[in-house]
């Protein structure tokens, strides 16, 4: 249904989509993922015709060619853009007819697929007020019944719950996975809890080109390796525990993790969930557990790691399934890892914990007159000092 090989777009010296290739299938529904300014929404306005390719291989949409039948592939794609673009002096149901129109559709066709539509998305109530006294979410609904109106056998969706609150997001959610089956659909989104709620496969992108295609498991399979089970328990001799737990139905290896208090810590490698069976053997020889968890490659730690950059794909394979990994800027670092603080204070820099002054700062000690202290108020160093003195006096007598 959509074919795209080596797609480029370059914006002067900017390679905003460099040689991305990827094909969808009828009825899939396809995320595009990445941070922001990766290229996803550049590679849509070229996949509707809104933006012209540098250059393409191969450019289709429902088998027409983008580049020399653009207005054939206009009458086969719904486009909802992050922004949408609705008159605001329009009714709601006078917005649907003229973009009825515009796609040449009948009176009878109108007066039936503008009801239809309106209900679909959940603003059937809302078509005599006007298009510029909706909230924000209620234009974004607005926006996709303009999509759906022509019934496309494409849906391309541009940040669809872009400014939406919770419950708005969730309906908007749900109302796109109905859409599968009917429809072929590309939604892009930088939150990756979005695009795995609506999508089965992912397609990320990273500074204008693909870095992972696939299902969720298929990633996680292929980038993240293989699970593991962690387990903590009192098993007094830790060597003849990892024989037992080595010798268990399924188990390919067993580590032994560093010791914390008087429970010894495992990690066990293996096909399946090998839990039952630890749990079981823990029980038989009256271990003392204090963890036993499966922990498995995320797809959030696997995004950051192809895409921020947070660390090694090593990582992101031990994340625990439970993880969520928030997007955060690229640090500069020293190769060593960030850095926070210098090792090494300058001569004229200032003292750590003062507030731009050499003379005075908040005082954190916790020994400067313990819980008695006042916070709200700088002291001087020198006072400091002194206290600091008296107390050493103090305690050399």
């Amino acid at each position: 249904m959509i074919e795209v090989s080596h797609l480029t777009r370059r914006f002067g010296s900017l390679l905003a989509v460099d040689d991305v290739s990827f094909t969808l299938e009828a009825g899939e529904v396809v995320g595009f993922l990445g941070p922001n300014g990766a290229g996803k929404t550049t590679a849509m306005r070229m996949l509707t015709g809104y933006l012209a390719a540098t250059s393409a291989e191969t450019l289709k949409v429902a088998g027409y060619d983008v580049l020399r039948d653009s207005l054939e592939v206009r009458k086969h794609i719904g486009y909802l853009p992050e922004s949408v673009p609705l008159y605001s002096e329009m009714r709601v149901q006078e917005m649907m007819v003229f973009q009825g129109r515009l796609h040449g559709m009948s009176r009878g066709d109108l007066r039936r697929r503008v009801s239809e539509v309106l209900e679909r998305v959940g603003v059937l109530d809302r078509s005599r007020q006007l298009v510029g006294h909706l909230s924000r979410g209620l234009r974004q609904r607005v926006g996709l019944a303009v999509a759906l109106l022509p019934n496309p056998e494409v849906l391309i969706l541009d940040e669809p719950t872009s400014g939406l609150d919770p419950l708005q997001r969730a309906e908007v959610r749900r109302l796109i996975r109905d859409l599968a089956g009917e429809h072929t659909v590309l939604l892009s989104s930088h939150i990756l809890a979005e695009v795995e709620s609506m999508s089965e496969r992912v397609i990320i992108l990273r500074q204008g080109r693909v870095v992972a295609d696939g299902g969720r498991e298929d990633l996680i399979a292929t980038l993240g390796g293989q699970g593991h089970v962690r387990m903590e328990a009192v098993v007094g001799d830790a060597e003849a525990a990892r024989d037992l737990l080595a010798s268990l139905p399924g188990v390919e290896e067993v580590q032994i993790t560093e010791r914390v208090g008087i429970h010894d810590g495992f990690t066990l490698r293996g096909g399946g969930d090998l839990r039952e069976d630890v749990g079981a053997l823990a029980a038989q020889k009256g271990w003392a557990l204090r963890e036993l968890s499966e922990q498995r490659p995320s797809l959030e730690s696997l995004f950051a790691a192809l895409v921020l950059g947070e660390g090694p794909l090593e990582e992101a394979r031990a994340a625990p399934t439970a993880a969520v990994v928030e997007p955060v800027a690229p640090q500069a670092t020293s190769g060593k890892g960030l850095d926070l603080l210098p090792e090494t204070p300058a001569d004229d820099a200032p003292a750590l914990g003062t507030v731009g002054q050499k003379d005075n700062f908040y005082s954190l000690n916790p020994f400067d007159g313990g819980g008695g202290r006042d916070l709200s108020k700088p002291v001087s160093s020198s006072d400091a000092s002194d206290e600091g003195c008296e107390e050493e006096e103090e305690d050399e007598a």
